[in-house]
C-alpha cells in the first residue's frame, strides 16, 4: 500500500511526513546577486559558488542587480545547474535607468537599455517630461511593481533621440553612473597644485636628468605616466629603468581628490573622449612626464640577465627629464629599417622587408640603396637613441620569450579601432594590431609589476595584488570537448591545468581560420583577474607575484601601492601605519576591481554602439568574413573589421538545418550543406537594430 502526498512524492506506511513549515527549515536559503536575462529567467550569483538558476515563474519581480534571498531546491543532479526560487527581494540595485521611450495615447513606457531588467518601465503621462517616440531618457524609478506589475517612473532627463550620434555616448555614461565633472572641492584643490617641480623638492631623491630617457605612447596619448632607459652594462647584463610618475606626491590619502581618484577607480577610455581617474590639469599636466621638464618619479631599476632573469633590483624615489617623446608608430618603424637587411618604403612611410629569393638584381640594388638612405634619415634625426630602441628590442625578445617558455598566455587578436566624424559618426573601423613597439613597453611593465610585487611579498607588507586564479575546470573541459572538432586537445595534470598548455593551443593555431575564435574561447574559459590583498599568482602570466606599479595617473591600485612602496623608503612603514593599510586595502582591492569592471562594460557598449550605427550606412552591402559561433537559431560572423553580426537561421531558405551541438555545426537536412566555426562565408548586411546593438547578415553567393 502507498500513497501520494501533496507535492506528488510516494509516502510508505510508517514514512513520517513533514510539515510545510519543516520543509521550508530544511530548504537552503542563501542572498545573492540576481542576473536576469532577456528571455525572463535569471540566476542568482553567490560569491565562489556556481549560480543558482531561477525560472522566470520564480523571479519574484526582482530586476537585475538586486540582491535577494533564494531558496534552493535541493542539490543538483549530475551535470545541471542548481535551481531556486526568489523568496525575498532584500535590496533593489536599479534606482535609476536609462532607456528608449515609447509614446501611448494617455501614458509612455521606457524600454530599458539593459535588456537583462527584463521589464519596461510604465511612465504616467504627467511624468513623461515631453519625450517623444524613440527618445533616449533618463529615469528614477518609483516604484519597482512585482512578479504582477511593472515598475514605475518619471523621465528625469531627455538626452537626446536615439538617430543622435551625441546620444548614445551620453547613454552609457549615465547608465553606468560615469561623472564627466569633478566635485566643485576637486577643482579647488586641484587648482592650487604647481605648474613645475621646484628645485627643493628633488632633494634626496636620485637624479637621473642626465640619462637618456623617452616615453613611447600613442600618438594621441596625454597622460604619460611611464618612461624608460636602458643601457647594457659591462658584465653583459641589461639596466632596464621603469620609471612612474609619482603621483602621489600631490594627491594625499584622504583629500577630496583621493577620495574622488578611489570612487572612480580608474580612467575609462570610450571611442570619443576619457573619462579621467584625476584632472587633467594633473593628468596632462604636473604628473604627466612631458618631454623636456623635470618630473618627480618612482622608478624600478632592473637588472637583467641574457636570460631574462631579474638578478637585482632598486626600487627609489627619482628626479627625471624626458630626453624625447615617442610614439608607438615612429619607434615601430625605427625598429623595422635598422633591423631589415634589405627594405623598401612604402607611401605612408612604413617600411617593407624584400622578398626572400628575389632573383631581380637591379631591385635589389634599388632597395639596398632605398634601406641605407632610410637608416641614414633615421640616425640623423634621432641620432643616439636609436641604439636605445634596438637594446630595447632585444632585451624585450628576451623578456617575451622567458615568459613564453614558463607558459605565459598570449592571447593576440586585434581590437576594433574606431574613428569618428566630428558629430560623432563613425567613418571607419578596423583592427588595432600590437606591433613591436606596443609589445616592448608591455614586456617592460609586466618586468616591473612583477619586481615590486615580489620585492613586498617578501618583506611581508600590507598590499594590492593583481590576481588571476586558475580556470574553473569545468570550463576548460568543455573547452576541450569543443576544440576536438578541430583536432586540437589540451592536457590537464593532478592539480588542474597548466598556463603552458593553453599557449601550445594557441601556438598550434597560427595562421588557422579558426584562431580568432578559439583564441576567444579560451579567453573566456578563465576567470576574470582581480585586485586583492593576497598574494595568489596571475595564472595567466603563470606569474607567482604581479601587481599593478606601472599606471598611477589612471588606477587606483597603482596610486595605492605606491604610498605604501614611498612609505617604506623613508621609514614611515611602521606598526601602526601597516595595521592603517590592513584596514583599508581589502576595500580598496574590492572599489577597484568592480569599477574596473564597470570601466570594461561601459567601453564595449560604446564600442558595440558604434559598429551598429557604422553598419547601419552599409546595409546592403557585400562582406567576406569567418564563421564565429554556430547556434541552434543562427550563425555568428566576424568581418576583418572586427564588426559581428548573425544571421538567422530564418534567414537562410536553401534548406532546413539542424543544429548538432556535438560538432557545433550546422546540417542541412536535405542537400547536406554544412556551416561550422572558422569557415569563410560571404554576407550581405541586411539590418541593424540600435536598441538591441545587433547586426543582422544574410548569405550571399558572388
Amino acid at each position: 500500500m502507498k500513497f501520494i502526498s501533496k507535492n506528488k512524492k510516494i509516502v510508505r506506511p510508517g514514512d513520517k511526513l513533514m510539515s510545510k513549515k519543516a520543509v521550508k527549515r530544511a530548504a537552503e536559503v542563501k542572498e545573492g546577486i540576481f542576473c536576469g536575462t532577456t528571455r525572463g529567467f535569471g540566476f542568482v550569483q553567490i560569491e565562489g559558488e556556481e549560480d543558482i538558476f531561477v525560472p522566470e515563474r520564480d523571479t519574484k519581480g526582482a530586476l537585475h542587480g538586486d540582491t535577494v534571498q533564494v531558496e534552493i531546491s535541493g542539490g543538483a543532479e549530475a551535470g545541471k545547474r542548481r535551481e531556486g526560487k526568489i523568496i525575498k527581494i532584500v535590496k533593489h540595485d536599479a534606482v535609476f535607468l536609462v532607456g528608449t521611450f515609447e509614446k501611448s495615447k494617455n501614458y509612455g513606457f521606457v524600454i530599458p537599455d539593459n535588456l537583462k531588467l527584463g521589464s519596461d518601465i510604465y511612465i504616467a503621462k504627467e511624468h513623461t517630461k515631453g519625450a517623444v517616440n524613440g527618445h533616449k531618457v533618463y529615469v528614477k524609478i518609483t516604484d519597482y511593481g512585482n512578479e504582477k506589475r511593472s515598475p514605475e517612473g518619471r523621465v528625469v532627463e531627455i538626452l537626446g533621440h536615439i538617430n543622435d550620434p551625441a546620444a548614445d555616448v551620453k547613454t552609457v555614461l549615465k547608465t553606468y553612473n560615469l561623472e564627466t565633472e569633478f566635485p566643485e572641492e576637486v577643482m579647488v584643490q586641484t587648482e592650487t597644485m604647481p605648474e613645475s617641480i621646484e628645485e627643493k623638492e628633488t632633494t634626496g631623491r636620485l637624479d637621473l636628468r642626465g640619462v637618456l630617457t623617452v616615453t613611447i605612447d600613442g600618438e594621441d596619448a596625454k597622460d604619460l605616466d611611464d618612461a624608460i632607459t636602458i643601457k647594457k652594462l659591462e658584465n653583459g647584463n641589461y639596466e632596464l629603468g621603469v620609471h612612474i610618475a609619482d603621483v602621489t606626491n600631490y594627491v594625499k590619502e584622504g583629500s577630496p581628490l583621493d577620495r574622488e581618484a578611489l570612487h572612480r577607480g580608474t580612467s575609462v577610455y570610450l571611442v570619443d573622449r576619457v573619462i579621467p581617474m584625476l584632472p587633467h590639469r594633473l593628468s596632462n599636466g604636473i604628473c604627466s612626464l612631458n618631454a623636456g621638464v623635470d618630473r618627480l618619479a618612482l622608478s624600478c631599476i632592473m637588472e637583467i640577465d641574457e636570460n631574462g632573469t631579474v638578478i637585482g633590483h632598486q626600487i627609489a624615489e627619482t628626479v627625471i627629464r624626458v630626453t624625447r617623446r615617442m610614439s608607438y608608430t615612429e619607434v615601430n618603424r625605427i625598429l623595422k629599417v635598422m633591423r631589415a637587411e634589405t627594405m623598401t618604403i612604402d607611401t605612408e612611410g612604413d617600411s617593407k622587408t624584400a622578398a626572400d629569393g628575389n632573383t631581380d638584381s637591379e631591385k635589389v640594388t634599388v632597395e639596398k640603396l632605398d634601406a641605407e638612405a632610410a637608416r641614414a634619415e633615421i640616425m640623423q634625426e634621432y641620432g643616439e637613441l636609436t641604439e636605445q630602441f634596438l637594446l630595447m628590442k632585444e632585451l624585450s625578445d628576451i623578456l617575451r620569450d622567458k615568459r613564453r617558455q614558463r607558459g605565459a598566455v598570449d592571447f593576440d587578436f586585434p581590437e576594433s579601432k574606431i574613428t569618428l566624424a566630428p558629430n560623432g559618426r563613425p567613418i571607419e573601423i578596423k583592427p588595432y594590431e600590437r606591433n613591436d613597439a606596443t609589445k616592448l613597453i608591455e614586456d617592460f611593465m609586466l618586468a616591473a609589476n612583477e619586481t615590486v610585487a615580489e620585492d613586498f611579498f617578501w618583506q611581508e607588507a600590507p598590499f594590492v595584488y593583481r590576481t588571476h586564479e586558475n580556470p574553473d575546470p569545468d570550463k576548460i573541459k568543455k573547452l576541450g570537448i569543443f576544440i576536438k572538432n578541430f583536432g586540437l586537445n589540451i592536457k590537464e595534470g593532478k592539480d588542474g591545468i597548466h598556463p603552458k598548455e593553453l599557449q601550445k593551443l594557441l601556438d598550434s593555431l597560427e595562421g588557422k581560420d579558426e584562431a580568432p575564435l578559439i583564441s576567444r574561447l579560451t579567453l573566456r574559459s578563465l576567470k576574470q583577474a582581480k585586485y586583492s590583498t593576497d598574494c595568489e599568482g596571475h595564472f595567466g602570466l603563470a606569474a607567482k607575484y604581479y601587481c599593478h606599479f606601472t599606471s598611477p595617473i589612471r588606477r587606483y591600485p597603482d596610486l595605492q601601492i605606491h604610498r605604501i612602496i614611498k612609505d617604506n623608503l623613508n621609514g614611515r612603514l611602521t606598526e601602526e601605519k601597516k595595521e592603517h593599510y590592513l584596514e583599508i586595502l581589502d576595500d580598496v582591492a574590492l572599489q577597484s576591481s568592480k569599477t574596473e569592471r564597470t570601466a570594461e562594460e561601459a567601453e564595449r557598449e560604446v564600442e558595440k554602439m558604434k559598429k551598429v550605427e557604422y553598419m547601419e550606412r552599409h546595409i546592403g552591402e557585400v562582406y567576406d568574413g569567418v564563421i564565429s559561433g554556430v547556434t541552434n537559431w543562427g550563425i555568428y560572423v566576424e568581418l576583418p573589421n572586427t564588426v559581428e553580426g548573425i544571421i538567422h537561421l530564418e534567414n537562410v531558405e536553401d534548406d532546413f538545418y539542424r543544429f548538432d551541438e556535438e560538432h557545433y555545426q550546422l546540417v542541412g537536412e536535405h542537400f547536406h550543406k554544412v556551416y561550422r566555426l572558422g569557415q569563410h562565408i560571404t554576407i550581405m548586411v541586411l539590418s541593424v537594430d540600435k536598441l538591441l546593438k545587433t547586426v543582422d547578415f544574410l548569405p550571399f553567393k558572388r
